[in-house]
């Protein structure tokens, strides 16, 4: 075989060569020699590789560069080329001496997965798990699975496979198991996941809980339940049903469903049976009960097919049989035919394959008895639960048998300290059924049981024994039914009590001869059936045991007084009030003091009236008002005008203030009908003065008291009434007040009073607006301009403008109490503070002449008078006193009206603040400035500088 030239080594090779020759066991000049060779053809440098690898076989990076390259040769030829026979050739080769480098063997392996020799891969892979160390092995396992994962590689080699990776980790059994499950193999995927399930210490590397695997472990037994044996399913999945209560419902139905799957339907029916018998929650018997109706509508349905089929085929033989004729000559005896014995004995009703009606029938009762089931179901999770047991003994309705038997497990299997309602509701209700029935005796046995039963509370045991009387009253029994109350009632020896007491357990038969309920059933029957004596009797012990009530109270001195015994039933009354406290006592003074007061009238007033004074000191605020009014009509009726006003003048006093208006206008009413009209003057003053009555009631009041003077015709006393009324008053809510006056003077006053009515109403409402809460600078609210500042809103020309004129504030810190007025002198000219009680008057000027264009701005501050006390007074008087001295008469005259005048404008200044009236305020004294300009000597010019300055000082 001739080798091609181009083969040969050229002249750019004889550098190599040379060095090769020299040092041939050199990888660095071997590896250098490839390098330069890089574009070179593949056959050349073949040459070179293996020249290569026969000087250095044991060389990595020669034999993975080499086989690198043939792998890139035939990535994209078929696996059916040459070139893979060489690959596989040159692997064999490298592994001779590269056994024990995995990276080699994990290319070889993918290039022999690749190319779908499946026996030779496998061997392959032998060798390899054979030549690494263990350590090393996870890297050959991946690929390894990853070939018996492939179509075409047998199941049996798979399965095979995975087993020895099993053993070499087991903590991947999960996905032998989804490949066993993926490839059909049902029985030994069911062997898997049992050994799994059994195994305390297994941990899912896939996140899967226990509870997750038992799910998957019963789906697959019941699912492939003909595929699997060897395996008790029935135990596996009970176990289950023991260890998981969340899935009870769905492990029972696949209980069911295994049995259906392998034709045990009479077996699937009781498993349906026992399950809807021992869930204990409604949804499990739900998903039990529906998969069980919906069997036995599809077996009810597949059956009616089967039969349909059967009669046509049945029709098609009669009438084949029809048209062939019968030959006795060549009858046969047919006596020992199997075949047709077989027919005979499926003829028989035991084989009736025609069972329709025994399975709708088993359909019906089914649904019949879902109500029975599921209440079934809550007395599984409470059987205390009294309700539940009421409800199923209504279920049975129309059957006394089972409601009896019902009535019996209940009432053995509640325990009363456990039960969840009234257990002795049973106890009686089992009695009726027997008295319904006409059946008094057992019902009475049924009693005498019941009330032997250790309740929890003494009014169930007490309910039983009324219940007991109320049946034997039912039945014309009288006699019974008082003996059985007196039985009932009777206290219990010292001898079982003390008995009682040692064993530490005291039940409730003990505390019954206390329970009020029983005694007042029993006092009831005596009063219906007994005589007054034993009736008497019931009621006195009834007090002895301190068990009574204010009721009983009432009924025994009611009973009492029906039977004339009126002593002793205020005796009883006289009881009552001393053994009860209000609030329970108030029923029984109303009623002993009505009481009393019919009996006896004005024969035995002295002690009325000292009964009246022991309830209303005894009794709270809340409740004098109908006790002072009952006594009240005592004197009224039997007693003294005088007296019957004390009691409501000192009810008026007494009462809660709530109740004082109502009080007052009750003592007006009875003042003004026995004394006349006049003599609630008095009480009209009291009650505006009094100080428990609240303002709004108070200003009621003085209307009231204004229309009542102005009836009798004193229009003045009216009036001052209303000026009295107007402090009260608010105009912003009280217009109502407001409206009235305003009517009044309409009608009976002139422009004065008028005037007057208006002034006073603005001050009021001036008082009320300057009301000033001082707080905190750091609670103080921002005013407006603040706010609007701090959001950063901008001002406009006009307040900018103001706030430039504005005087400077002065740094020193405000007191405390003082209110400022809201009108302050402003200057505009030079913009500096100037001493506010100091008057600026032209320059040269001695007197009150003034230039037309000159005119001082006088800010008007208001200074309550309290402030200076008699000062402002005695100020006035000496003024006048001056005036009379130094002017004549008509001085004297225009002192006087001055006066006059300036007194008034205080009281409205300090009403009514000046910055309500804004510049009419300078307009005015302006006027009189003039005035007394034209009209006054110099000393009346002096005074009214002085007057001005005063003023601005005030």
């Amino acid at each position: 075989m001739s080798i091609s030239k181009d083969l040969y080594p050229s002249e750019d090779d004889l550098v190599y060569e040379e060095e090769l020759i020299r040092n041939p066991f050199s990888l660095k000049l071997w590896w250098r020699y490839l390098i330069a060779r890089t574009h070179s053809p593949f056959t050349k440098r073949s040459i070179i590789y293996e020249r290569a690898l026969k000087s250095l076989p044991a060389s990595y990076k020669l034999w993975h560069a080499y086989l690198h390259e043939r792998l890139e040769l035939v990535r994209n030829l078929p696996v059916s080329h040459s070139q893979y026979d060489s690959l596989n050739n040159t692997f064999e080769r490298a592994l001779v001496t590269m056994h024990n480098m995995p990276t080699i063997w994990t290319m070889y392996l993918r290039s022999l997965t690749e190319q779908k020799i499946v026996t030779r891969t496998r061997r392959a892979f032998d060798r390899a798990l054979c030549a690494l160390p263990v350590t090393q092995h996870d890297r050959i396992w991946k690929l390894y699975l990853v070939f018996v994962s492939q179509r075409g590689v047998p199941i049996e080699t798979s399965v095979r496979v995975y087993r020895r990776y099993i053993k070499y980790d087991p903590q991947h059994i999960e996905d032998f198991i989804e490949f066993l499950l993926s490839s059909g193999l049902w029985q030994e995927a069911a062997e898997r996941l049992a050994g799994v399930l059994n195994d305390d210490s297994f941990c899912s590397i896939k996140g899967k809980t226990k509870h997750t695997l038992w799910l998957e472990f019963c789906d697959l037994l019941t699912n492939h339940a003909s595929e699997i044996s060897g395996l008790n399913v029935d135990a596996i999945i009970r176990d289950g049903i023991r260890k998981f209560s969340d899935e009870v419902g769905r492990l029972w139905t696949s209980l069911a469903d295994y049995y259906i799957r392998r034709k045990l339907l009479e077996k699937a029916r009781d498993v349906f049976e026992e399950g809807m018998t021992t869930v204990v929650r409604v949804s499990d018997f739900s998903v039990i009960f529906d998969t069980y109706l919906q069997f036995e509508e599809s077996v009810l349905a597949l059956k009616m097919e089967a039969m349909s089929e059967d009669e046509e085929e049945e029709e098609c033989e009669c009438g084949k049989e029809n048209g062939v004729e019968d030959d006795g000559a060549e009858e046969e005896d047919n006596r020992l035919n199997v075949g047709k014995l077989k027919e005979k004995l499926k003829k028989f009703w035991l084989c009736d394959e025609k069972d329709v009606d025994l399975r709708i029938e088993r359909l019906e009762h089914l649904i019949n008895r879902s109500p029975e089931l599921a209440n079934s179901v809550l007395l599984r999770q409470n059987p205390h639960n009294v309700e539940q047991w009421h409800r199923r003994v209504k279920i049975f309705e129309g059957n006394p048998t089972k409601q009896i038997l019902t009535y019996t497990e209940a009432v053995r299997t509640i325990d009363p300290m456990k039960a969840v309602g009234k257990p002795h509701t049973l106890w009686v209700a089992f009695a009726k059924l027997y008295e319904t029935h006409k059946d008094v005796p057992n019902a009475r046995v049924i009693l005498d049981k019941a009330v032997q039963v250790n309740y929890k509370a003494v009014d169930d045991l007490a309910s039983v024994w009324c219940e007991w009387a109320e049946m034997e009253l039912r039945h014309k029994n009288f006699k019974g039914a008082l003996e059985l109350m007196r039985r009932a009632t009777a206290e219990p020896s010292a001898e079982v009590k003390r008995r009682v007491a040692a064993d530490g357990n005291e039940p409730v038969q003990i505390k019954l001869h206390k329970s009020l309920r029983l005694w007042t059933f029993y006092v009831d029957l005596e009063e219906s059936l007994g005589t007054l004596e034993s009736t008497r009797a019931v009621y006195e012990r009834i007090l002895d045991l301190q068990i009574a009530t204010p009721q009983i109270i009432i009924n025994y001195a009611m009973l009492l007084e029906d039977h004339k015994c009126f002593e002793d039933a205020f005796k009883v009354y006289e009881r009552g009030v001393k053994i009860f406290k209000y609030s329970h006592v108030k029923d029984i003074w109303v009623t002993y003091l009505s009481k009393f007061v019919k009996r006896y009238g004005k024969s035995k007033l002295e002690r009325s009236r000292e009964l009246f004074e022991h309830a209303v000191k005894q009794a709270p605020a809340e409740v004098l008002k109908p006790l002072y009014l009952q006594y009240a009509k005592l004197e009224e009726d039997f007693g003294l005008a005088k007296r019957a006003m004390g009691v409501y003048d000192q009810a008026t006093k007494v009462v809660p203030a709530s109740e004082q208006l109502s009080m007052y206008e009750i003592y007006i009413a009875r003042a003004a009908e026995i004394y006349g009209v006049p003599k609630t003057r008095e009480i009209y003053a009291q009650a505006i003065s009094s100080e428990g009555l609240p303002e709004k009631d108070a200003m009621k009041m003085c209307i009231k008291y204004a229309e009542l003077e102005k009836s009798l015709g004193e229009i003045d006393r009216a009036r001052q009434i209303f000026c009295y009324a107007s402090r009260l008053a608010d105009p912003r809510f009280d217009g109502d007040f407001w409206k009235t006056w305003n009517e009044f003077e309409v009608n009976h006053g002139n422009e004065d009073t008028f005037r007057d009515m208006l002034r006073i109403k603005r001050s009021v409402s001036a008082r009320h607006s300057q009301t000033h809460v001082f707080l905190p600078e750091y609670l103080q609210k921002p005013t407006v301009d603040e706010a609007m500042n701090q959001a950063g809103v901008p001002e406009s020309e006009m307040e900018a403008l103001e706030r430039q004129l504005a005087p400077k504030e002065n740094s020193a810190p405000r007191k405390l109490g003082f209110v400022s007025s809201s009108i302050q002198l402003s200057e505009t000219a030079s913009g500096l503070v100037q001493n506010q009680e100091e008057i600026e008057l032209p320059e040269g000027s001695e007197s009150d002449e003034e230039d037309d264009d000159g005119k001082v701005e006088i800010a008007q501050k208001d200074v309550p008078d309290a402030v200076y006390g008699g000062l402002v007074r005695k100020r006035d008087d000496e003024e006048a006193e001056k005036e009379k001295e130094t002017g004549d008469g008509d001085t004297r005259l225009g002192a006087l009206e001055r006066i006059k005048r300036r007194r008034q404008v205080e009281i409205a200044q300090k009403d009514v603040p000046d910055a309500v009236y804004g510049g009419l305020v300078r307009k005015r004294d302006d006027e009189e400035a003039e005035k007394e300009k034209e009209t006054g000597d110099g000393d009346t010019r002096l005074g009214a500088l002085e007057r001005i300055k005063r003023r601005r000082q005030g």
